[in-house]
C-alpha cells in the first residue's frame, strides 16, 4: 500500500466517480482504475461497488476512508515537521478565507507574506465561514480566516480585524431617502440575505435578536451566494441587505447602494487553526504577519507554539 494510492482511493471516495477524480487528480482514468484494483486485490476486500457509470463506498470502503484519512494527514504532518528542519519558512500554507475577508481585506496580507516568504507555496480557497472552519477541524485547511465567532473545540482563534456592518438599499428603495429606521421598520421591507453559513447573515441574525426581532419574522425573497450577487440583486429591486462596509464601498460612493440610517454592529475577522496539530514555520509566519497587522493584540498565545 502507497501514500498514492491512498490519496487516489480518498479522491474517488469524495467524487464518487472514476473520472472526475482523475481530473481533479491530474492523473488518466486507466492509472486511477488501476491503483484501486491494485487495493482492492492486495487485501482482498471490495472497497466500491459499480453502478452504472457511478461507483459507491461498499461497507469496506465507508470503514476505511477514516483510516486512510488518519494515514495521509500523519504523512503530511510528518512533512511539514521535517520542511521546518530547513529552517526559514517553507512548505504549503493552505488557507480557507471566508468570501467577505478573501475579496477585501486578505489579498495585502497575503501579497505581503508572499514577498516576505516566497518558498511557501500559499494556496487560497474560498468559501464562507462555516465551509472555512469546517476545513480546518477536518485537516483539509491549515489556517481559517473569516468574519464572526469561531467557537469550536479544539481550534485556537485570535482576532485579525474589526468589520462594520452596514445596511443598503438601491435607488429606487423609500429607504434612499435618508430617513432614520428603528427596529421595528426592518420588518416592513423585502430582503436579500446571504446564505446560511455566512458569517455576515449569522451575525446580522444575531442582531435582530439582540433587538427582539425574530430572524424568522424578515421577509427574505433570495438567498445569495455571494456579496456580489447580494449587491446587485438590490441594486435591481426594492429589496434591503446588510453587508460589509468593505464590500459596499465603491458601489455606495458611486451611488448605486444608498447606506441607510441605522445602527449596525462592529463584528471581528478571526483566524483559527487546529490546536492539536503542528503549528508550521509557514502558519507560524503568517500568524505574526496578521498579528503585526493587527497591532500586536490578537495572536499573542501562539508565541509559544510548536
Amino acid at each position: 500500500m502507497t501514500l498514492e494510492q491512498l490519496k487516489i482511493f480518498l479522491e474517488v471516495a469524495r467524487l464518487e466517480h472514476v473520472t472526475r477524480a482523475a481530473e481533479a487528480l491530474h492523473l488518466t482514468q486507466s492509472a486511477v482504475s488501476a491503483a484501486i484494483s491494485a487495493l482492492e486485490a492486495r487485501h482482498g476486500v471490495i472497497l466500491f461497488d459499480r453502478v452504472g457509470r457511478r461507483i459507491a463506498l461498499t461497507e469496506a470502503g465507508r470503514l476505511f476512508v477514516d483510516e486512510a484519512r488518519a494515514v495521509m494527514e500523519r504523512a503530511r504532518a510528518a512533512e511539514l515537521a521535517l520542511a521546518d528542519l530547513g529552517g526559514s519558512a517553507s512548505g504549503v500554507l493552505r488557507v480557507h478565507a471566508s468570501q467577505t475577508v478573501a475579496s477585501y481585506w486578505l489579498p495585502s496580507r497575503l501579497v505581503a507574506y508572499h514577498e516576505r516568504f516566497p518558498r511557501v507555496d500559499l494556496r487560497l480557497i474560498v468559501g464562507n465561514t462555516q465551509s472555512a472552519v469546517e476545513a480546518v477541524v477536518t485537516g483539509e485547511a491549515d489556517l481559517a480566516v473569516v468574519e464572526g465567532e469561531v467557537v469550536v473545540p479544539d481550534l485556537q482563534r485570535s482576532t485579525v480585524a474589526e468589520d462594520r456592518l452596514v445596511l443598503v438599499v438601491g435607488r429606487r428603495h423609500g429607504w434612499a431617502d435618508g430617513r432614520k429606521l428603528v427596529a421595528s421598520d426592518l420588518l416592513e421591507t423585502n430582503w436579500i440575505m446571504r446564505e446560511a453559513g455566512s458569517g455576515t447573515r449569522a451575525a446580522f441574525e444575531s442582531q435582530l435578536s439582540s433587538l427582539g426581532l425574530d430572524p424568522q419574522a424578515l421577509s427574505v425573497v433570495l438567498e445569495m451566494p455571494s456579496n456580489e450577487a447580494a449587491m446587485a440583486a438590490v441594486e435591481a429591486g426594492l429589496s434591503a441587505t446588510v453587508l460589509s462596509s468593505r464590500a459596499t464601498q465603491f458601489h455606495s460612493m458611486a451611488g448605486r447602494l444608498h447606506v441607510v440610517d441605522f445602527p449596525m454592529p462592529l463584528r471581528r475577522f478571526s483566524a483559527a487553526y487546529h490546536s492539536e496539530r503542528h503549528v508550521t514555520r509557514a502558519l507560524r509566519s503568517m500568524l505574526d504577519l496578521l498579528d503585526e497587522d493587527f497591532g500586536g493584540e490578537g495572536l499573542a498565545g501562539v508565541a509559544g507554539t510548536g
